[in-house]
């Protein structure tokens, strides 16, 4: 019997996902749902079947997954989209027959969701090193944390607490103000005068933290893990905008493992670091498939369709990693069954 499994509204590389766990390594046959507010999703070419999704938010966005599950009788659900307020909600999607891939510990996830609340908690269990940070939600507090920093850092970076992928993630680089910057690659640096100027227009702004720059290697450890077992995990390493390493970091596979032990983190989740002075340093946990985690495929172990396995109960036995190799992407164009 197949399974029916919906994707929210994810990234384009839910494509990717969707894939690897129709192409399975035990043959499980399924049946891919997907939703979007935008037909043209890449996404949508993976799909069995598609739905515009309304544009909604909060509660109700919630009360549409619902009813989405209900209609089309979803066996499991991987959201994206509000993730944590659906993990608030994971027993009322229990009830009516779906799985959802994802922690029901919402108290946690809140916590994790929230960089400076995470990075507090974190100082006291001692498994990450924490970089040198502040909050800020007014100019005048800005000014003071970059001043702070500065006295023992080179270089200075700015992102929002509550933030996916690098988003709002800004160096702070008197550099940017140059011609070459500006007629030069799009890049993520802006002058300290810049960034000072747009904050003082307001009095006060929602809370952004201002830390010490890491300039060493950026890793994101992809890991599968159920009931305080890490199953697998492997640390991918940014080499530049299209090329990642898949590597054998001791160091960082027992992080995952802390982590794993301490919090409890079911199925799927990823852990980024960024070293500085051969010291990881942790940028953020996501309790959710990565971005960047078909490169981590290339290993030889299906995550999201392990991942499923373990939503389902069922025993979960993964292949040694292939690992010491590097990936890349290309630009791929696909024909769109819809009109535009």
């Amino acid at each position: 019997m197949k399974k029916k499994i919906w994707f929210n509204r994810w990234f384009s590389n839910a494509y990717y996902f969707m894939n690897l766990i129709r192409n399975n390594p035990d043959n499980m046959d399924v049946y891919i749902y997907g939703s979007h507010p935008n037909k043209n999703i890449i996404y949508s070419t993976a799909c069995d079947y598609f739905e515009v999704e309304p544009q909604l938010s909060g509660d109700e966005y919630v009360e549409y997954c619902i009813d989405f599950c209900k209609k089309n009788e979803i066996d499991i659900f991987i959201p994206y989209t509000e993730l944590l307020l659906i993990s608030k909600h994971i027993k009322r999607f229990e009830q009516i027959g779906t799985k959802v891939l994802v922690s029901g510990n919402y108290e946690l996830l809140k916590i994790i969701d929230n960089k400076a609340m995470f990075y507090e908690q974190s100082k006291s269990t001692n498994i990450f090193t924490i970089p040198e940070y502040y909050i800020v939600n007014s100019a005048s507090q800005f000014r003071e944390a970059y001043e702070r920093l500065r006295e023992n850092h080179n270089k200075v970076c700015m992102k929002p607490v509550s933030s996916i992928g690098g988003f709002g993630f800004r160096v702070i680089d008197d550099s940017a103000s140059t011609l070459n910057n500006l007629l030069g690659d799009i890049n993520h640096k802006v002058s300290y005068e810049e960034v000072l100027k747009i904050l003082s227009k307001q009095e006060t702004f929602r809370s952004i933290m201002v830390m010490e720059y890491l300039d060493g290697p950026e890793y994101s450890i992809d890991c599968l893990a159920y009931n305080k077992e890490l199953i697998a995990a492997v640390p991918r390493k940014k080499v530049d905008s299209r090329v990642r390493a898949l590597e054998d970091i001791p160091e960082l596979i027992a992080l995952a493992e802390k982590t794993e032990s301490l919090y409890n983190l079911p199925y799927i989740f990823n852990i980024q670091v960024k070293y500085k002075n051969n010291i990881p340093k942790l940028l953020e946990i996501n309790p959710r498939m990565a971005g960047g985690l078909n490169a981590t495929c290339f290993c030889g172990i299906n995550f999201p369709y392990y991942a499923v396995k373990l939503l389902l109960g069922e025993k979960v036995t993964v292949p040694k990693p292939n690992l010491n190799i590097a990936t890349t992407k290309l630009e791929h164009r696909f024909i769109l069954d819809n009109n535009i």
